[in-house]
């Protein structure tokens, strides 16, 4: 009896050991981790990564807002939503001295326009938004914004389901900037997207990666989606990848720690883990988004660095900008996009 209750006290023991792991609660874009990576870092610090995805920045910072900084750790928002985030009190300033490896940052990411002196935040990835669609439902390559945002018919298409990068991209088209904040042009792309939506083939809105799995599923002829999409045209040879002569939204996304993170010493160990030359290019290599890292290239699989579509070419980037944060415009954004959804 003795021997049977030593086994189960040991055993209870044991369980509350196991159950007292620190964990790094990990608030990230679907589909943006690398399965190995997160379990040697899980193995090397003794811990346990809990990942919860969201589709687009406005969910993200809603979520916050309603308490979500006293319970995540670390979020990986976009270039232009930073500064809010900063303004609205989401994220704790970076203690540089526990993120050794942020020196491998290339000389772009090292002190962003967003959060310069990376005082907030570290880049995770950078890419550009794109058109992705099924080669076998189009007489041409798709080299235009006009394949979607002017579709014909016929042609089975859905629109980004992202603020800013879906208005922007419609500014583009028409031959603005994507940051204008004059209301004539920012009008003219509202009825530009509001006419799209009018057509027979429209398929509503999509986020994230919803448009590329419809697109690999042919429930969709096109739709929008993000760079790294590009590579699933191996596993789908129907399907192509390109950014449009217009250009488009170059995006940087970064790592932050929340303002009240219940675990900040867990995510300085994460950051600093992502940053490493070797493990920041395993990362690159299995989601095929391009590194920020300028340790991790040569280490780069040749199919990406040769890939035009994750790492433009010189001509490409100067036709690719930066959605930047819209300050006292970003109400003004906010009630386009409203109009743009409810019509």
């Amino acid at each position: 009896m003795k021997m049977k209750f030593g086994a189960l006290a040991l055993g209870a023991l044991l369980a509350g050991s196991a159950a007292a792991k620190e964990e790094l609660n990990l608030y990230i874009w679907t589909e943006y981790t690398e399965p190995d990576l997160i379990k040697a870092f899980e193995e090397k610090y003794d811990c346990k990564v809990i990942e919860t995805n969201y589709e687009n920045c406005e969910e993200m910072v809603a979520k916050l807002q309603a308490g979500g900084i006293s319970q995540y750790d670390m979020v990986i928002p976009s270039d232009y939503i930073v500064p809010s985030m900063i303004e609205l009190g989401l994220l704790a300033e970076l203690d540089h001295a526990k993120i050794p490896n942020i020196k491998n940052l290339t000389d772009t990411f090292a002190d962003p326009s967003f959060d310069k002196g990376n005082k907030f935040s570290a880049a995770y990835q950078w890419g550009t938004v794109g058109i992705v669609y099924n080669k076998e439902k189009f007489a041409e390559p798709v080299t235009s914004w006009k394949a979607v945002l002017e579709a014909d018919d016929s042609t089975r298409f859905a629109l980004f389901d992202s603020e800013r990068e879906m208005t922007g991209i419609a500014l583009r088209y028409l031959g603005y900037s994507m940051n204008t904040t004059n209301k004539k042009e920012l009008k003219k792309a509202a009825d530009l997207l509001i006419k799209a939506k009018k057509k027979k083939g429209y398929a509503g809105f999509v986020a994230n990666v919803g448009g590329v799995s419809k697109v690999t599923a042919k429930a969709l002829d096109i739709s929008l989606g993000y760079s790294g999409d590009s590579m699933k045209s191996e596993e789908f040879p129907f399907m192509d990848y390109v950014i449009p002569e217009e250009g488009t939204v170059v995006w940087c996304d970064s790592m932050c720690i929340t303002k009240k993170a219940p675990n900040k010493e867990l995510a300085y160990k994460f950051m600093n883990f992502i940053l490493d030359a070797k493990n920041g290019a395993q990362l690159s290599n299995y989601i095929a988004f391009a590194t920020p890292n300028k340790a991790s290239l040569p280490m780069i699989d040749k199919a990406l660095l040769e890939n035009p579509s994750i790492y433009p070419d010189a001509e490409t980037e100067k036709k690719l900008e930066f959605i930047l944060d819209a300050g006292a415009n970003t109400a003004m954004y906010g009630e386009l996009w409203k109009m743009i959804k409810t019509r």
